[in-house]
């Protein structure tokens, strides 16, 4: 290992400095938002809760009308809230999700709003990692503003930036190249584990501050196997993703230019006559989360899961907790491992700490993610204002 730390290249971050601390455009969604791209997402995150789905149920909640998860804010944004967070061109360099700090103000999002996202390259720093040997974490700010010009919510995405030569090189990950074979009797008592998570919320969950108890465990949540299939259906649940759906604000951008590798690169001449050539999944940088060839060929064994799907399985997971007198006001996840294909994801939570206030109370939730072999995916924590 010694030998192959000297060969390592060493990352350029010249061209980085300038966007520190500058506004970064991007896309911005064409249309509203509409209660099909609301149920769209439940499906696409596996989170079968009626409250975003049937709108007869989330009319009879004490939420009283059909509104979307606050998981859902992501979805409003071109680029998963991370184009803040890849400015700046380093040749030969991909990015993997590091993490996301949430913080939430109260509006609602419903049918009908129109969202722009606000962006700023935030900072950065470079580290070494058994990964990918010298490695930028860069961060950047989302802020997610509806037509009324309330601020619905702002995002600070972690952006983890490598040489894909350094990561090819020290191949970190190469045990995890196989694929787990999961037998019947295997995947039967996944199902019986997912579908008693899924019983907890199927009712109106109308827990209030008094309910809940210091260190309390929260039932454990299940998402799983990740497939080809449910992480295209994830993807395509991100509505930046439907053909059309968006155009750039003309506002200064480097996301296209960061430095990708020509296979990883979207092809914007050619998306004129094919749409598929800009699409990001059929080719551009996220193609190796549904095709080994491409994952491999940036460091990573096997086909992977989306890091902001993460953290959305986060928000829904204490989201269903907490039920319809809970709302979110803070986040803050790293992630640390992905989920490949074929692997289960488990979300666990206890309350860290409680806190009395004049109208209800503030509950802080410490979760995690972790792989069906224990493998630690993402961890961080959760405060929650009940009402």
């Amino acid at each position: 290992m010694a030998d192959q730390v000297t060969e390592l290249q060493e990352l350029d971050t010249t061209d980085v400095d300038r966007w520190v601390g500058q506004p970064v455009g991007g896309g911005q969604l064409e249309e509203p938002i509409s209660a099909t791209d609301i149920r769209r997402w439940a499906q696409g995150m596996q989170n079968p809760n009626h409250l975003y789905i049937s709108r007869p149920f989330a009319e009879q909640s004490l939420l009283g009308r059909f509104v979307a998860p606050q998981s859902f804010t992501i979805c409003c944004d071109v680029g998963h809230g991370a184009t803040p967070a890849i400015q700046g061109t380093i040749p030969g360099s991909h990015m993997l999700f590091g993490g996301d700090e949430w913080w939430f103000f109260g509006p609602r999002i419903a049918p009908g709003d129109r969202l722009h996202s606000e962006r700023l390259c935030f900072d950065y720093k470079v580290a070494r990692t058994s990964f990918a040997g010298p490695t930028m974490f860069q961060r950047g700010d989302t802020t997610y503003v509806n037509q009324g010009g309330e601020i619905i919510a702002k995002q600070r995405s972690t952006s983890i930036r490598y040489l894909v030569a350094n990561a090819q090189r020290l191949q970190s990950l190469k045990d995890l190249e196989h694929e787990p074979e999961w037998t019947d009797e295997e995947l039967d008592r996944i199902e019986r584990e997912r579908l008693a998570y899924y019983a907890t919320f199927q009712d109106h969950v109308q827990r209030g501050f008094d309910d809940v108890r210091e260190s309390e465990k929260l039932p454990r949540g299940v998402i799983g196997p990740h497939t080809l299939q449910s992480l295209t259906t994830e993807w395509r649940a991100y509505i930046f993703t439907v053909w059309g759906s968006n155009a750039p604000d003309g506002r200064p951008t480097s996301t296209q230019s960061s430095g990708w590798l020509p296979e990883m690169s979207q092809d914007r001449e050619k998306a004129k006559l094919d749409p598929a050539q800009g699409d990001g999944l059929y080719k551009g940088p996220s193609r190796g989360h549904v095709q080994d060839r491409y994952a491999r060929l940036i460091g990573v064994p096997r086909a992977y899961g989306y890091g902001a799907s993460m953290g959305a399985w986060v928000l829904d997971y204490i989201g269903n907790w907490a039920g319809e007198r809970g709302f979110i006001t803070h986040s803050n996840v790293q992630y640390r491992h992905p989920p490949f294909v074929g692997d289960v994801t488990y979300l666990d939570a206890y309350v860290d700490e409680k806190r009395a206030e004049p109208e209800g109370g503030m509950v802080r939730l410490a979760v995690q993610l972790s792989t069906h072999l224990g493998q630690q995916m993402a961890r961080g924590s959760v405060e929650v204002r009940f009402s």
